[in-house]
């Protein structure tokens, strides 16, 4: 073994101290950092000859970069929707690093069957359905790419392709429909070989309004003639957390052939959220649909699912509902009481709240956050948000 490998696993110990105080002394400092530094970075410097070790390595960043990080942990960083890192999530991150566990497989480790149970946990947190699954992603493009791929793929059952076989070409032009879409949807277009020209923007409601005319949306769909298509979807605008008329764009399933695409990211707690005007009408025909959550949160591993759940630093989980599903009951029987509120990517059964529809502004994703930032499984039970985050990437 390397002799500066070595010393780093005799100091392991002294070397978790030091981070940990540099950690500690930066948290408690965050009030007074600089919430953007706006200056040039320093000039980058050639690859050194050896290794400095980690204690060295730790010196060095603390001195050199350091003092040129953003205060995003603070509440005066307003840049961009980026949830704080609570005490459990930096435990969390730790933990998961030391572990270090391959969650590919059950084999070997429990840490999948955490993961597992981290999903259940939001499903049921959101009150979806035992159909919903789910799995964590390094953030907010990557669960929004996932959720697309999975539209992808239901495009080939329609048309009779076998996507990952014969290719994304197979499938011919695919129409994407949106209102106000975030910039990732592009990028995932892109990724996915669907290209970013197949998206077509709607008109969305007057008034500065950033929902779409789900009129329009309708008219839109009919020049279709029938040809199966992709449905993006908002629960919370990146500039003003407007929502569409999930409910309303649902229901157009029942003459057009589309998969319903919701991007919660930065909307999608405010199901939680007691303030949040619901609206108690609704329809009860299942929607075949998938949804990511990306924003104002973190999820335990990183943004989830066909309601909210995304994660600091662009984590998130993404979650698809299979052709069959059964809504859970809005409201459980807890000890206190608190009524759930389903996801957004279907109509729900008669008598339970559905997804706002409400005015720019008036619904905010809640500020708790999930354990975690980065892409594997959290060995911390949530104790953040999932809803919003920084849409970088």
């Amino acid at each position: 073994m390397h002799r500066t490998l070595a010393d780093d696993l005799a100091r392991l110990p002294d070397l978790l101290q030091s981070a940990r105080d540099l950690a500690a002394r930066e948290l408690a400092g965050v009030a007074e950092r600089p919430v953007v530094r706006l200056d040039e970075a320093p000039d980058r410097e050639p690859l050194p000859a050896e290794g400095a070790g980690g204690e060295a390595a730790l010196t060095r960043f603390q001195e050199r970069w350091a003092p040129g990080l953003s205060g995003s942990t603070g509440p005066r960083y307003l840049g961009f929707v980026t949830g704080g890192a609570t005490p459990a999530s930096v435990t969390g991150d730790w933990l998961t690093s030391a572990y270090d566990q391959n969650v590919s497989g059950a084999a070997g480790s429990w840490a999948a069957a955490l993961e597992r149970e981290t999903v259940d946990w939001l499903r049921e947190l959101f009150g979806l359905g035992e159909a919903h699954s789910g799995a964590f992603v390094t953030g907010a493009t990557v669960s929004n790419t996932v959720g697309l791929a999975v539209a992808r793929e239901w495009l080939g059952e329609r048309l009779g392709v076998d996507v990952s076989r014969d290719g994304a070409a197979a499938l011919g032009p695919v129409d994407v429909l949106s209102g106000s879409p975030h910039s990732s949807v592009t990028k995932a277009l892109s990724v996915l070989g669907i290209g970013r020209n197949r998206l077509r923007h709607v008109p969305v409601l007057g008034g500065n309004r950033e929902a779409v005319d789900v009129a329009r949306l309708d008219a839109a769909l009919a020049e279709l003639k029938g040809r199966p298509a992709i449905v993006v979807a908002n629960a919370g605008t990146v500039n003003t957390v407007d929502f569409d008329d999930l409910r309303a764009i649902a229901a157009l399933k029942e003459r057009h052939d589309f998969w319903l695409h919701v991007d919660a990211a930065f909307g999608g707690f405010a199901a939680l959220s007691p303030p949040t005007p619901i609206s108690s009408t609704d329809s009860t025909r299942p929607t075949r649909s998938a949804s990511t959550s990306t924003s104002g949160s973190t999820c335990p591993t990183t943004r989830p699912c066909s309601s909210p759940a995304a994660a600091t630093s662009r984590s998130g989980c993404s979650t698809t509902r299979p052709r069959t599903w059964a809504r859970r009951p809005a409201t459980r029987t807890s000890s206190t009481s608190r009524p759930r509120t389903p996801g957004a990517c279907a109509p729900s059964p008669p008598g339970s709240p559905s997804w706002p529809t409400a005015a720019p502004g008036t619904a905010r994703s809640s500020s708790a956050t999930w354990p975690s930032r980065t892409g594997s499984a959290r060995a911390s039970p949530p104790s953040r948000g999932c809803g919003c985050r920084r849409r970088s990437g």
